[in-house]
Protein backbone atom coordinates (compact mmCIF):
# COMPACT_ATOMS: atom_id res chain seq x y z
CA UNK A 1 0.00 0.00 0.00
CA UNK A 2 1.19 3.83 -0.82
CA UNK A 3 1.04 6.39 0.64
CA UNK A 4 -1.81 7.75 -1.73
CA UNK A 5 -3.86 4.85 -1.20
CA UNK A 6 -6.76 5.37 1.12
CA UNK A 7 -6.75 3.68 4.33
CA UNK A 8 -10.34 2.59 5.08
CA UNK A 9 -11.45 1.31 9.01
CA UNK A 10 -11.82 -1.98 7.58
CA UNK A 11 -8.31 -2.25 6.28
CA UNK A 12 -7.00 -0.72 9.64
CA UNK A 13 -9.03 -2.88 11.75
CA UNK A 14 -8.06 -6.39 10.30
CA UNK A 15 -5.68 -7.47 11.22
CA UNK A 16 -4.76 -4.06 13.20
CA UNK A 17 -0.95 -4.63 12.68
CA UNK A 18 -0.27 -3.21 9.42
CA UNK A 19 1.85 0.57 9.60
CA UNK A 20 0.18 3.89 8.88
CA UNK A 21 1.14 5.09 5.69
CA UNK A 22 3.52 8.24 6.68
CA UNK A 23 0.30 10.84 5.49
CA UNK A 24 -1.98 9.13 8.25
CA UNK A 25 0.96 9.81 10.82
CA UNK A 26 1.76 13.61 9.83
CA UNK A 27 -2.59 13.79 10.51
CA UNK A 28 -2.33 11.84 13.61
CA UNK A 29 1.34 14.54 14.25
CA UNK A 30 -0.79 17.36 13.30
CA UNK A 31 -4.18 16.00 15.21
CA UNK A 32 -2.07 15.80 18.43
CA UNK A 33 -0.21 18.96 17.84
CA UNK A 34 -3.62 20.60 18.22
CA UNK A 35 -4.44 18.86 21.81
CA UNK A 36 -0.93 20.20 22.66
CA UNK A 37 1.15 17.09 22.86
CA UNK A 38 4.80 17.22 21.09
CA UNK A 39 5.13 15.24 18.78
CA UNK A 40 8.03 13.68 16.54
CA UNK A 41 7.92 11.05 13.57
CA UNK A 42 11.02 8.80 13.48
CA UNK A 43 12.08 6.11 11.63
CA UNK A 44 12.42 3.05 13.88
CA UNK A 45 12.97 2.24 17.42
CA UNK A 46 16.37 3.11 17.36
CA UNK A 47 15.20 6.66 16.74
CA UNK A 48 13.15 6.32 19.18
CA UNK A 49 15.64 4.68 21.67
CA UNK A 50 18.20 7.67 20.83
CA UNK A 51 15.47 10.32 21.08
CA UNK A 52 14.34 8.75 24.52
CA UNK A 53 18.02 9.21 25.73
CA UNK A 54 17.87 13.22 24.76
CA UNK A 55 14.68 13.69 26.21
CA UNK A 56 15.22 12.71 29.83
CA UNK A 57 18.05 14.57 32.44
CA UNK A 58 20.30 12.31 33.51
CA UNK A 59 19.67 11.15 37.10
CA UNK A 60 15.87 11.59 37.06
CA UNK A 61 13.30 9.74 38.44
CA UNK A 62 11.78 7.54 35.76
CA UNK A 63 8.89 4.80 35.60
CA UNK A 64 8.84 2.87 32.94
CA UNK A 65 5.75 0.89 32.29
CA UNK A 66 4.92 -2.92 31.14
CA UNK A 67 5.45 -2.61 27.07
CA UNK A 68 6.21 -5.03 25.22
CA UNK A 69 7.80 -1.48 22.77
CA UNK A 70 9.93 -0.31 25.54
CA UNK A 71 11.03 -3.71 25.96
CA UNK A 72 11.93 -4.92 22.15
CA UNK A 73 13.23 -1.53 21.78
CA UNK A 74 15.33 -2.03 24.13
CA UNK A 75 14.31 1.59 26.19
CA UNK A 76 13.67 -0.47 29.03
CA UNK A 77 16.66 -1.80 29.69
CA UNK A 78 18.65 2.10 28.98
CA UNK A 79 16.57 3.42 31.99
CA UNK A 80 16.37 0.62 34.12
CA UNK A 81 19.71 -0.91 33.69
CA UNK A 82 22.30 1.57 32.49
CA UNK A 83 22.80 3.73 35.92
CA UNK A 84 21.74 7.03 34.07
CA UNK A 85 18.82 7.33 36.21
CA UNK A 86 16.83 6.54 39.23
CA UNK A 87 14.82 3.50 38.26
CA UNK A 88 11.30 3.30 39.78
CA UNK A 89 10.49 -0.03 38.43
CA UNK A 90 14.08 -0.93 40.22
CA UNK A 91 13.31 0.66 43.37
CA UNK A 92 9.73 -1.05 43.59
CA UNK A 93 11.14 -4.62 43.06
CA UNK A 94 13.07 -4.30 45.81
CA UNK A 95 10.26 -3.35 48.08
CA UNK A 96 8.06 -5.49 50.25
CA UNK A 97 4.97 -5.48 48.69
CA UNK A 98 2.54 -6.62 51.71
CA UNK A 99 4.24 -3.90 53.81
CA UNK A 100 5.09 -0.97 51.09
CA UNK A 101 2.70 -1.45 48.85
CA UNK A 102 1.05 1.96 49.30
CA UNK A 103 4.78 3.66 48.89
CA UNK A 104 5.55 2.00 45.88
CA UNK A 105 1.98 3.47 44.15
CA UNK A 106 2.93 6.60 45.06
CA UNK A 107 6.70 6.42 43.26
CA UNK A 108 4.87 4.95 40.40
CA UNK A 109 1.95 7.83 40.20
CA UNK A 110 4.64 10.69 40.78
CA UNK A 111 7.99 10.14 39.18
CA UNK A 112 9.52 12.90 36.89
CA UNK A 113 8.88 11.06 33.77
CA UNK A 114 6.72 8.12 32.68
CA UNK A 115 8.14 6.58 29.83
CA UNK A 116 5.56 4.41 28.21
CA UNK A 117 3.60 2.92 25.02
CA UNK A 118 -0.55 3.26 24.42
CA UNK A 119 -2.47 0.54 22.49
CA UNK A 120 -3.81 3.22 19.95
CA UNK A 121 -3.84 6.60 18.61
CA UNK A 122 -7.03 8.40 16.40
CA UNK A 123 -6.14 9.94 13.45
CA UNK A 124 -8.25 12.73 15.67
CA UNK A 125 -5.58 12.90 18.38
CA UNK A 126 -6.56 10.58 21.17
CA UNK A 127 -4.43 8.51 23.22
CA UNK A 128 -6.03 5.00 24.29
CA UNK A 129 -3.93 3.20 27.44
CA UNK A 130 -5.53 0.17 28.60
CA UNK A 131 -4.27 -1.62 31.88
CA UNK A 132 -5.35 -4.65 34.08
CA UNK A 133 -3.52 -3.12 37.22
CA UNK A 134 -3.93 1.00 36.14
CA UNK A 135 -0.30 1.03 37.60
CA UNK A 136 0.88 3.55 34.81
CA UNK A 137 -2.50 5.35 34.65
CA UNK A 138 -2.06 8.26 36.83
CA UNK A 139 1.30 9.32 35.85
CA UNK A 140 0.07 8.90 32.38
CA UNK A 141 -3.31 11.10 33.59
CA UNK A 142 -1.16 13.63 34.58
CA UNK A 143 0.33 13.02 37.94
CA UNK A 144 4.00 12.60 36.20
CA UNK A 145 5.68 15.73 35.37
CA UNK A 146 6.50 14.38 32.26
CA UNK A 147 5.24 12.11 29.96
CA UNK A 148 7.20 10.06 26.87
CA UNK A 149 4.81 8.09 24.58
CA UNK A 150 6.65 5.73 21.66
CA UNK A 151 4.13 4.60 19.25
CA UNK A 152 4.13 1.96 16.86
CA UNK A 153 2.78 2.78 13.36
CA UNK A 154 0.53 -0.01 13.74
CA UNK A 155 -1.42 1.63 16.65
CA UNK A 156 -3.41 4.54 14.23
CA UNK A 157 -6.93 4.16 13.73
CA UNK A 158 -9.49 6.31 12.92
CA UNK A 159 -11.58 7.29 15.82
CA UNK A 160 -12.23 6.15 19.28
CA UNK A 161 -14.64 3.48 18.51
CA UNK A 162 -11.94 1.44 16.41
CA UNK A 163 -9.44 2.02 19.43
CA UNK A 164 -11.22 0.05 21.59
CA UNK A 165 -12.18 -2.60 19.15
CA UNK A 166 -8.23 -2.46 18.58
CA UNK A 167 -7.84 -3.08 22.35
CA UNK A 168 -10.42 -5.93 21.99
CA UNK A 169 -9.73 -8.14 19.08
CA UNK A 170 -6.04 -7.29 19.43
CA UNK A 171 -3.98 -5.84 22.13
CA UNK A 172 -5.78 -7.88 25.23
CA UNK A 173 -5.41 -11.58 23.61
CA UNK A 174 -1.80 -10.31 23.20
CA UNK A 175 -1.11 -9.35 26.76
CA UNK A 176 -3.14 -12.27 27.90
CA UNK A 177 -0.80 -14.22 26.57
CA UNK A 178 2.14 -12.56 27.64
CA UNK A 179 1.09 -12.66 31.59
CA UNK A 180 0.66 -16.17 31.55
CA UNK A 181 3.76 -16.63 30.19
CA UNK A 182 5.98 -14.19 32.31
CA UNK A 183 3.40 -14.07 35.48
CA UNK A 184 1.36 -17.49 35.29
CA UNK A 185 -1.60 -15.18 36.14
CA UNK A 186 -4.29 -14.07 32.79
CA UNK A 187 -4.40 -10.43 32.07
CA UNK A 188 -7.66 -8.90 32.24
CA UNK A 189 -9.11 -5.34 30.59
CA UNK A 190 -9.70 -4.07 33.57
CA UNK A 191 -9.30 -0.22 33.48
CA UNK A 192 -8.89 2.44 30.13
CA UNK A 193 -7.48 5.78 30.22
CA UNK A 194 -8.80 8.16 27.24
CA UNK A 195 -5.86 11.00 27.34
CA UNK A 196 -7.58 13.77 24.68
CA UNK A 197 -5.92 16.64 25.31
CA UNK A 198 -2.77 17.94 27.37
CA UNK A 199 -3.63 20.65 29.51
CA UNK A 200 0.21 21.39 30.00
CA UNK A 201 2.11 22.17 26.64
CA UNK A 202 5.60 20.68 26.99
CA UNK A 203 4.61 17.86 29.70
CA UNK A 204 3.64 15.24 27.12
CA UNK A 205 5.95 14.01 24.37
CA UNK A 206 4.94 11.03 21.39
CA UNK A 207 7.66 9.22 19.42
CA UNK A 208 5.23 8.02 16.56
CA UNK A 209 7.40 5.66 14.56
CA UNK A 210 6.82 4.63 11.04
CA UNK A 211 7.62 0.66 12.28
CA UNK A 212 5.21 -1.19 13.46
CA UNK A 213 6.25 -2.25 17.09
CA UNK A 214 5.07 -3.75 20.46
CA UNK A 215 1.02 -4.80 20.64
Amino acid sequence: MTASTPTTSTEQATPFTAPATDGRLERVATALKERNFDVEILDDAAAARARVKDLIPEGSTVFTVASETLRLSGIGADINDSGRYDSVKARGLAMDRATQMAEIWRMLACPDVVVGSVCAVTETGSLVAASASGSQLPAYAGAAPRMILVVGAQKVVPDLETALRRIDEHCVPLEDERARQVYGVPSALNRLLVLNAEPHPGRGTVLLLREAIGF
